[in-house]
């Protein structure tokens, strides 16, 4: 199965705690501002994401979401 990484942007307040716990270093805090104007995180290196989900689990504002996504059958 594949997944997608999903940061709510609005929602999170840039605490950096799944930047802390990130065991592949796959987070970091953006220098663009939110609505609230709190600095949220982004995927900095998408790739090395294993989806192990202690970003999601460490967040206090559940900002950050892992889903599971069917891949495209190519025929």
């Amino acid at each position: 199965m594949a997944y997608k990484h999903i940061i709510d942007s609005e929602r999170c307040k840039g605490c950096g705690l799944c930047v802390e716990f990130c065991p592949k270093n796959v987070l970091e805090i953006t220098d663009q501002v939110n609505e609230k104007g709190h600095f949220p995180v982004f995927q900095a290196r998408p790739d090395d994401c294993i989806h192990c989900t202690i970003c999601c689990t460490v967040c206090p504002d559940v900002a950050i979401s892992i889903v599971e996504i069917e891949k495209q059958i190519i025929a």
